[in-house]
């Protein structure tokens, strides 16, 4: 049945996986970190005006943006160029399985083997001197580009998946529109806190709180939606 009237190929893709996967990389641990570095970051601007949160805390979010989409495409063209899509589909479809099992364990066990599933703390205090030292909303535009290093190794999952998904179901043209789509679903959380910032309904207290006490449960969330999506790669 073709989905909304996309091509066929994009409609076996299935705009539900897509979503998915782009919902666990939205609430997933790593993200939700460096989503609270940054409203302390952007709280520091509330002294030079409202308007500067809000245009700092967009740049940041378009940086993020553009950064995975641009990885992303890269790394599908290469893999379509070099012939290894099919393979790679199945090996992200294993390392979602994987993924999955382990941000469980974080629920069950957390930090259970000496690790979880998030950006190591020890790297926390250099991000958040990274994003203090921020200035205006080109700075805040170049942070985002620097803390994709950060953020990638631990919220690439979901993303490898979707591009081992794509790169081996897709053309490059078709692959676009959906990669786009994706990393707008990645980066809303990021687009509501800086509005909620910038409204004042947001404090970097009850974010932070609210991430405590929800900490394991994101873990059960991510790792349910991970199987899932690891499973589905092998049934299809």
């Amino acid at each position: 049945m073709n989905v909304c009237g996309l091509p066929h190929t994009i409609s076996e893709v299935s705009l539900w996986v897509i979503t998915c996967a782009g919902l666990v990389d939205a609430i997933n641990p790593c993200a939700i970190a460096v989503l609270l570095i940054l409203l302390g970051g952007l709280l520091v601007f509330k002294e030079q005006g409202k308007r500067r949160v809000l245009l700092s805390g967009f740049s940041f979010i378009i940086a993020l943006y553009l950064a995975y989409f641009l990885l992303g495409l890269g790394l599908v063209s290469f893999l379509q160029l070099s012939g290894l899509a099919t393979i790679f589909h199945r090996i992200v479809g294993a390392l979602a399985i994987v993924v999955g099992f382990l941000n469980i364990k974080d629920f069950i066990w957390y930090g259970g083997g000496g690790f979880a599933m998030e950006i190591p703390r020890s790297w926390r205090p250099q991000m958040q001197k990274l994003l203090l030292r921020v200035g205006s909303p080109v700075g805040a535009f170049l942070a985002g580009l620097l803390v994709t290093a950060f953020e990638l190794p631990c919220t690439g999952g979901p993303y490898l998946f979707v591009l081992g998904l794509l790169s081996h179901r897709l053309s490059i043209v078709e692959t676009v529109p959906l990669l786009l789509y994706y990393n707008l679903v990645f980066v809303s959380p990021l687009i509501l806190l800086t509005i909620l910032i910038y409204f004042g309904y947001a404090s970097i207290e009850r974010a932070i709180d609210w991430k405590e006490r929800n900490l394991r449960l994101l873990h059960l969330i991510a790792g349910l939606l991970m199987l899932g999506l690891g499973v589905w790669v092998f049934l299809n």
